[in-house]
């Protein structure tokens, strides 16, 4: 006797097409409304830079910076003295098996500078600021503070997004650059303390294979890694829904995406740069 209770084959797969299908249409939305809030940022600060009936808000841009920048030095240092720390660690066994050493510094100096210095500041920043940036705008969300904004006719894009974007921006592409130093100085007391690498062959090593258009490219990549991790918190918060439950969702997404997307960004960067010889 069949068993009528059990789904058709034709019925798990229009199942499984619709899943796949509501999948693509909500990852579609999302990316287009993090342009069309991107456009919207954008317009604002040009508006702002070009017009002087349009007040910029300096100071909610110098409050984020100091929340988002100033307050993460700590974690940024000490993550990354630990990365250069180990880079040079696990690197120098297998370069003294073939006598070269000292050219530990070498690899420390394009490893942290084109990539795990932006790479790593911008992952902790996304757990240090980018949780609280889309936590604070849910709650603000749930409490209906945004509505009460734009009651008055106070574009919340202009005076919550814009304050938080930039700083994120300017902040990660500091951070990087204090990332960069602690990491390098870190693995140089490791290659002259412990692998008796003289200070000068460590240090002239690692200015030979740090070229400035290194550095540039590792600031440009902070850049919009921190354009994405603000975007993607204050996107996620703005669009909270369902109390304080949705908060944390919106917490836990923002992470989640920024991670991925800041992944994703730099393979792209690291692909182009591959192509056009910047590296």
């Amino acid at each position: 006797m069949n068993d009528t209770s059990a789904p058709s084959k034709p019925s798990r797969l229009f199942t499984a097409v619709n899943a796949v299908g509501c999948v693509v249409v909500n990852t579609i939305s999302y990316i287009g409304g993090m342009v069309y809030m991107a456009i919207d940022l954008f317009s604002w600060v040009i508006r702002a830079l070009l017009g002087r009936k349009i007040r910029f808000g300096r100071e909610a841009l110098y409050i984020q910076i100091v929340r988002v920048g100033i307050r993460s030095i700590g974690i940024i240092c000490l993550v990354s003295l630990c990365i250069g720390l180990i880079l040079v660690l696990q690197m120098a066994p297998p370069l003294t098996e073939f006598g070269q050493t000292d050219k530990v510094a070498n690899v420390n100096a394009v490893a942290i500078i084109r990539e795990l210095g932006p790479l790593i500041s911008a992952i902790v920043l996304t757990g240090f600021a980018g949780a609280s940036i889309a936590a604070e705008l849910g709650t603000m969300v749930v409490g209906e503070e945004i509505e009460a904004l734009e009651s008055m006719a106070l574009n919340p894009v202009r005076f919550l997004v814009v304050p938080r974007v930039l700083a994120s921006i300017v902040g990660l592409i500091v951070l990087a650059v204090f990332a960069d130093v602690v990491a390098l100085a870190s693995g140089a007391v490791v290659g002259v303390g412990l692998l008796d690498i003289a200070p000068g062959v460590y240090w002239s090593n690692t200015l030979e294979q740090a070229k400035m258009i290194d550095f540039i490219t590792g600031l440009l990549k902070a850049g919009v890694f921190g354009m994405l991790i603000g975007l993607i918190a204050c996107y996620n918060g703005l669009k909270v829904t369902g109390g304080a439950a949705g908060v944390g969702r919106a917490t836990t997404t923002t992470v989640v995406h920024a991670i991925v997307s800041i992944i994703c960004a730099d393979l792209v960067f690291t692909a182009l740069f591959y192509v056009l010889g910047w590296t």
